[in-house]
């Protein structure tokens, strides 16, 4: 296997975030290679960056078992792994299939940080039957949704259905059929669901099912967050200065914070520290 650099994505603890792959290489893997190390590695993503200018890299991600368009945890881990590598960096951009992504740099904490920008964001309607078919997979009904935050479909760089809970119980209950959503998300191009409870304006709780990368849940996922910024903007649910966190993977045991701005228009910035993991 090629050197590949584990980071764990959106914490501090190396046990808690989402472990994420990172591989730099001096020339593009074959697309198989690429899948074979994402499956060795077992991550629910992997990062794959060759540097095309200064500054600038391209990128594709791979889970266990098929290529992801866009990958919010192992953005924050490709950028925090570029920046430890490389002192005076304080922005890069990862050309990706999705278009460009931008990534600051910030070294003014106790970790580096780094904030990508997602692709053009946006929010699309979640036809009836869809929702239908999704709940039957949770074993919801209806009424277990936040009337205050209909379902819809985000976009920010992966499509990502959000569901709002009214009962952040309901959500620490989490369970699903995972063959019925997997074929469902396959059928209709959604990355993860991104399932949620609003305790606050600023405070949201998430959980992300992931059976179309072979993972049973995501314990940080910052596509589903720059999807969820770009749910609320459309709705005018955002706080007055746009800014939200999220808190993820606390009820499997790996807590992650994602720090989200949604102000203004174009792509949402999603933001959060990376910690190496020695042990994989």
């Amino acid at each position: 296997m090629r050197d590949v650099e584990r980071w764990a994505a959106f914490t501090h603890d190396p046990a808690g975030g989402n472990p994420a792959g990172v591989v730099v290489t001096d020339t593009q893997l074959d697309r198989d290679d690429m899948q074979r190390i994402a499956a060795e590695v077992g991550y629910s993503e992997t990062a794959f960056l060759v540097p095309e200018t200064p500054g600038r890299w391209w990128c594709r991600y791979f889970s266990p078992v098929a290529e992801v368009p866009f990958c919010g945890h192992a953005t924050i881990a490709s950028g925090v792994a570029l920046a430890t590598a490389d002192p005076a960096l304080e922005r890069a951009v990862l050309s990706t299939s999705v278009g460009d992504v931008a990534v600051a740099i910030d070294r003014t904490g106790p970790a580096v940080r780094a904030e990508l920008t997602s692709p053009a964001a946006d929010v699309a309607q979640l036809d009836d039957a869809d929702l239908d078919a999704l709940l039957a997979c949770f074993g919801w009904g209806r009424d277990a949704l936040d009337p205050a935050l209909p379902p819809a479909v985000g976009f920010g760089g992966a499509h990502h259905p959000v569901l709002a809970l009214r009962n952040r119980a309901t959500l620490a209950a989490l369970d699903y059929d995972f063959d019925a959503l997997r074929d469902l998300m396959v059928a209709k191009d959604w990355t993860t669901i991104q399932v949620v409870h609003r305790e606050d304006p600023a405070t949201f709780h998430a959980r992300d099912p992931f059976p179309v990368g072979g993972v049973v849940e995501d314990p940080a996922t910052g596509a589903a967050a720059a999807a969820l910024g770009a749910y609320l903007r459309g709705r005018g649910e955002l706080p007055p200065d746009g800014r939200f966190v999220v808190h993820q993977g606390v009820d499997m045991g790996r807590p992650s914070l994602l720090h989200v701005d949604a102000a203004g228009t174009g792509g949402i910035r999603v933001a959060g520290t990376a910690v190496p993991i020695t042990e994989p």
